[in-house]
């Protein structure tokens, strides 16, 4: 393909893909950092990077939704899409066009100096040029993977977040949460701020951070919430103001729950407010913003309840981490007769442990195969279901996501809920399906 051919963004994707040299995860800072120099990319405005095996993306979204009412303009990346590329990159919450992220490519392809990237390193230089070329007031980036390696971590963060230390990608972050932890934890910076919002953090990660210098703020130490009167329609924010002594603590009061659903997003609300605290000289915001931020918060695949009868819950969880948290918010809801899970996971995650997570939960498993080479065999997936006690009879195997999902309303009746978890394309399949 010529470069004159590279006229639409999803030239560029197909292109990006085939030139990929090795594996098409390769971490490391050596290829990206000369680009990243060479393009002139160091934002010149505050930068929240957040990190974390789960609730990375829901943190990202609390920082947006908030900053944008309280009228910043605001760059927000994040990694996966559920179903098109462009919602990786987001100007004002919305994603940007086509010709932006054309031109973006443009730029890497001029500044790369024959450097083969990573489909991700590619993405990342591209989405950086996209928000330095624009009038931002903020830049919120998730980290891709682990975070002292990862490309995102060419920035330098004003502060950082790291949400939760569960055991995913194991290959190459380590087989613990103590290992796991160290390469999260590289994203910290002298000097600066990083917020903690695992509530049982192993105890590697505060050596880390202090080895990197960095002002630990963990929750239910320095920050944290709590519900509010007897009926759970209101919560409140707190967190430990240095500067007015060491007892002294600020209160954000009368908070609304947020748009996003389950305890653990409290937590992660929390985190995001926790962060905007330490970045009040540069970035202040009023109690309403705060407040039209929550109720307003967008996160396809988080837990998101779809209107309607059967309710249908979607969830992008792919780890025993993000099962649980899946596990307990389902368990919150009441009036539920019968659940349904639609079900599917990559052959290189923890099946067993997802699936032990949330079977107490589910009543009816819809499961067929993922599409492409990392899919789980549909016989293996029943195999694994049937090792963790779940009956024959409740074991429903199908061809395709788009089949499960409609074998699954199609038996569900109007009180029961239909639940379609395990990977990012489990959720992208099922809904495109029922579009």
């Amino acid at each position: 393909m010529n470069d004159s051919d590279v006229d639409s963004l999803a030239r560029w994707l197909e292109r990006i893909e085939s030139l990929r040299s090795g594996p098409s995860i390769a971490l490391g800072l050596d290829r990206i950092r000369p680009i990243f120099a060479r393009m002139g990319l160091a934002p010149t405005c505050p930068v929240v990077l957040v990190g974390g095996t789960n609730g990375k993306g829901s943190v990202c979204a609390y920082l947006d939704a908030i900053l944008r009412a309280g009228g910043y303009r605001v760059g927000r990346y994040t990694s996966p899409h559920l179903h098109r590329f462009q919602e990786r990159v987001a100007i004002g919450g919305r994603p940007v066009d086509d010709a932006a992220l054309v031109a973006a490519f443009d730029a890497v392809e001029a500044a790369r100096d024959g450097v083969a990237l990573t489909f991700f390193e590619y993405t990342t230089l591209a989405a950086f040029h996209v928000f330095r070329t624009a009038d931002l007031d903020a830049w919120v980036v998730e980290v891709g993977l682990g975070g002292r390696l990862d490309a995102t971590n060419v920035l330098d963060a004003d502060c950082a977040v790291i949400v939760s230390i569960g055991v995913d990608h194991t290959d190459w972050l380590g087989p613990t949460r103590e290992l796991i932890a160290i390469e999260k934890a590289g994203i910290v910076r002298r000097g600066q701020p990083v917020i903690v919002a695992d509530p049982d953090p192993p105890a590697s990660l505060g050596h880390a951070i202090g080895g990197h210098g960095g002002h630990a703020y963990l929750i239910g130490r320095e920050f944290g919430w709590h519900r509010v009167g007897e009926v759970p329609l209101q919560w409140g924010f707190w967190m430990h103001d240095a500067a007015a002594g060491a007892d002294a603590r600020y209160h954000r009061h009368g908070l609304p729950l947020p748009a996003l659903r389950g305890n653990v997003q409290l937590g992660n609300a929390a985190a995001a407010l926790a962060a905007l605290h330490c970045l009040r000289e540069r970035l202040p915001v009023a109690q309403a913003a705060v407040k039209e931020g929550l109720l307003n918060v967008e996160w396809p695949g988080r837990f998101q309840v779809l209107p309607g009868r059967p309710v249908v819950v979607l969830d992008v969880a792919h780890n025993p981490h993000a099962a649980r948290a899946l596990a307990a918010t389902l368990a919150d809801m009441k009036f539920i007769r019968t659940t349904h899970a639609v079900f599917s996971m990559f052959a290189d995650k923890d099946i067993d442990g997802v699936v032990d997570a949330v079977r107490a939960q589910i009543g009816h498993w819809h499961v067929a195969p993922l599409p492409g080479p990392r899919a789980t065999p549909l016989a293996h997936l029943v195999k694994r279901l049937l090792a963790h006690g779940v009956a024959v009879d409740a074991i429903h195997p199908h061809d395709s996501i788009a089949e499960a999902f409609a074998a699954a309303q199609k038996s569900a009746a109007e009180a029961d809920r239909i639940v379609i978890f395990g990977s990012f394309l489990t959720v992208a399949e099922a809904t495109e399906a029922g579009e």
